[in-house]
This record gives structure tokens, C-alpha cells and sequence, in this order.
């Protein structure tokens, strides 16, 4: 998730401190939530995702494509019925 929150800032062309500005936060605060240190509720996430342009549920669809399913949610996936 940490990597796809920064590959959002980054794809949107905008900085730590530009993204911090945007959320009326620190760069510092921005840093911790992209390297872990701090995590943000989904309301957060919600307000992050909009100063960047994009749309939680785009997100959250990203993330879970991104995501590889574990072994018995494949087995038992409709693909694998088929």
C-alpha cells in the first residue's frame, strides 16, 4: 500500500512539501505515513487521495489487483472453476 500512496504522489507530479501544503500538514507528517511510521484512517486516506486528483475507490481497486491472492482464495476464486 506505502508503495502505491507513493506512486500516486509521484505519478500527480507533485512533492512531499507541495502534498503537505495541499493538507495543511508537515512534509514530515507526509514522509511517515509514505514510509510507515504513521498510518492513516481511511478518512485521511479519503482527504490524501483527493489533494492528489484521484478517488478512494480507485484506489482501493488498485490496491487490490495489486495484491496477489493466497492459495486457497485462488483455489477456491470462480477463475478457478472454469
Amino acid at each position: 500500500m506505502l508503495a502505491l500512496l507513493r506512486a500516486k504522489r509521484t505519478d500527480a507530479q507533485v512533492s512531499q512539501v507541495e502534498l503537505a501544503r495541499r493538507l495543511e500538514w508537515t512534509q514530515a507528517d507526509v514522509s511517515k505515513c509514505e514510509t510507515g511510521v504513521r498510518r492513516l484512517d481511511v478518512i485521511e486516506l479519503r482527504i490524501w487521495l483527493k489533494a492528489l486528483g484521484y478517488e478512494l475507490a480507485d484506489f482501493v481497486q488498485a490496491l487490490d489487483n495489486s495484491v496477489p491472492l493466497l492459495p486457497d482464495q485462488a483455489r477456491n476464486s470462480p477463475a478457478a472453476a472454469q
